[in-house]
């Protein structure tokens, strides 16, 4: 009996640009599907720039028709009101996959990397080293959508007990 592969979107959300990339998995097999990044016009009002990521991860969406999404979890920093704009583009990056019906799950930035390269600390650059060698034909244009990847490949390797928590605390 042969399973069929499962596609996942990591989005990597922020306001001037949020990354999206996109994977099979099929057990322990990684195949690239697909990155790039949604980008917003920073003179732009923030409600047009939440509605162009929005429109930009619904393409996405009906484009690549992924089964589970996973995104990266906000870090505080000292600046409150950059803090609070990318919990809003993060807010719209979780709502557009819902919206299709697509269960989101969370990652800490640490696990991502831990996950990716081995290390909680790791910089981008290992992670692009990473990327390399576990999806060889990603080639991804910016650290966006790079990071994008990383979070559909932590996903890949965590959604079984991430499925288990949810539905324990359910």
């Amino acid at each position: 009996m042969s399973r069929a592969p499962i596609r996942i979107l990591g989005i990597d959300p922020g306001l001037r640009r949020t990354g999206w990339g996109v994977i099979d998995s099929d057990g322990n097999r990684l195949t690239f599907v697909g990155c790039g990044s949604v980008e917003t016009r920073e003179g732009e009002a923030l409600a047009e720039r939440l509605r162009a990521i929005h429109d930009g991860l619904a393409q996405v969406l009906r484009e690549f028709v992924p089964l589970e999404a996973a995104v990266e979890q906000t870090f505080v920093n000292k600046d409150g009101v950059a803090t609070l704009k990318l919990g809003q583009a993060r807010g719209v990056a979780m709502l557009a996959p819902a919206l299709a019906g697509i269960s989101v799950a969370e990652y800490a930035p640490n696990q991502i990397k831990k996950t990716v390269v081995g290390a909680g600390h790791a910089d981008k650059t290992q992670i692009k080293v990473m990327l390399k060698i576990l999806l060889p034909k990603a080639a991804p244009r910016s650290t966006d959508a790079a990071d994008a990847l990383a979070i559909a490949i932590t996903h890949a390797h965590h959604r079984t007990s991430t499925a288990l928590k949810l539905k324990v605390a359910g």
